[in-house]
């Protein structure tokens, strides 16, 4: 449901050039320094008296292993959210998502198919093949609601990791990216059918590497479904979720809600526009399908009765939120799992984070910022237009699971066990993207 900005429209694009405008705007004093947010009275401080003092008490931290973090350089400072932008939750959120800086890199995309003939898309970075290890490490990246490789957050995360040798790929849901619809159903928040497929595939392709996976939005609540779903048999080495609204229906009842309408319209507004390109598909779509509800959607609750709660075999969109929520899916997480949310989300609200099963699940760590909006994290070092304040954080932390992997003792694992064979594996196609 409520996820991440659409794809850049030419509204973004063209906002994005005038960037250097925009910061010659900001005051001096303002690009020059920051000022550190109030400390939040529910950091966690004290829940372990074993664990080692963090020095970061502006953040809040839960979790058994929250005590690795006191290593961690990229948050030993305060979390310093960028003066006047991170002012107003809306403010950071828009700006983010409309100015942050789109790092160039050339992509070759796959297209998977589906066993029910549907298609996936898969942007790797081009030439990787050629140049890492065969057992370099993988990380697969699922961007939110209408999003995909071309996302701003989305591209930052890819060239940190590509930075530290490790191989990337953006999984592009149906629909989305200019990613193929072939039949006449798109992907939902409950659907994790093809993120099996696809981590099949990389298991599959690259048997000596560990493979991980970080989700944002709509794309961090089916990488954490897909977690519980597979319990103690996950064959991912570790995962992050980024700005998971967890509980969808309170993250739907939100949405509603004074300014949330304009993220409401714009995220409705992209569906429609996936919607219209393959329109012919759901022409003779019968029972209770609305499809003109779904193609003149103004709200995503709109698009999800019409189309997506039917395809999926919901009773009602109330039944689809209620059972398609991540948040009942953390007590059976099996492997390290790191979540990071904003208090001050306005599309993932904080109340619906589900704090006390992580805190009893020894695998999971939560951090929540102070400020931060929804995909935003204008803080850091390379605010306001560079990464977000998270990809240090979810790259340092990434890095401590691949060295506690190789450090451990490596137990011998069939080929058939992490998944497909190249001879089983589904028929692709390859172009580059441009």
């Amino acid at each position: 449901m409520a996820a991440a900005a659409p794809t850049p429209s030419p509204f973004v694009a063209s906002t994005r050039r005038f960037a250097p405008r925009l910061r010659s705007l900001l005051p001096a004093a303002t690009m020059s320094s920051t000022a550190a947010s109030t400390p939040n009275p529910s950091s966690g401080a004290g829940e372990d008296a074993q664990a080692p003092p963090l020095p970061h008490s502006t953040l809040e931290i839960a979790g058994a292993r929250r005590g690795l973090l006191s290593g961690f350089a990229s948050i030993r400072a305060p979390y310093r959210a960028f003066p006047v932008l991170a002012s107003n939750r809306h403010v950071e959120t828009i700006f983010a998502a409309f100015t942050r800086s789109l790092p160039a890199v050339k992509l070759r995309r796959e297209c998977l198919r589906a066993p029910d003939d549907g298609a996936v898309a898969l942007d790797w970075v081009c030439g990787d093949d050629r140049t890492l290890p065969r057992d370099a490490p993988v990380l697969i990246l699922l961007p939110g609601l209408t999003g995909g490789s071309d996302d701003t957050y989305v591209r930052h995360m890819l060239m940190r990791a590509r930075s530290k040798g490790w191989r990337v790929v953006v999984f592009n849901s149906r629909g989305c990216a200019d990613s193929p619809v072939t039949t006449p159903q798109f992907y939902s928040a409950s659907f994790t059918g093809d993120l099996r497929q696809v981590i099949d595939l990389v298991l599959g392709r690259y048997p000596q590497s560990n493979v991980y996976a970080v989700g944002w939005s709509l794309g961090a609540n089916i990488l954490v479904r897909y977690l519980g779903e597979e319990t103690d048999k996950c064959p991912l080495s570790g995962a992050v979720s980024l700005c998971n609204p967890f509980n969808l229906v309170i993250a739907d009842e939100d949405f509603h809600k004074g300014f949330n309408n304009v993220y409401d319209r714009a995220l409705a507004n992209a569906l429609r526009t996936i919607f219209k390109k393959h329109a012919l598909l759901f022409e003779d779509m019968e029972g209770e399908y609305d499809i003109p509800k779904a193609a003149n959607a103004k709200t995503v609750r709109d698009f999800d009765e019409g189309l997506t709660r039917v395809s999926f075999g919901f009773k009602s969109v109330d039944d689809y939120y209620s059972n398609s929520s991540s948040s009942d899916s953390i007590k059976n997480v099996c492997i390290p799992l790191l979540c990071i949310q904003a208090d001050n989300d306005p599309i993932a609200p904080s109340r619906g984070i589900p704090r006390e099963d992580i805190k009893a699940n020894p695998n999971c760590l939560l951090i929540v910022t102070p400020k931060g909006g929804h995909l935003g994290w204008v803080a850091g070092d390379e605010a306001p237009f560079g990464c977000p304040w998270t990809d240090p954080i979810v790259m340092e932390y990434l890095e401590y699971l691949q060295n506690e992997k190789n450090s451990s003792t490596k137990n011998d694992i069939s080929f058939e066990q992490q998944g497909v064979s190249e001879a089983s594996a589904p028929h692709l196609t390859v172009h580059v993207q441009r």
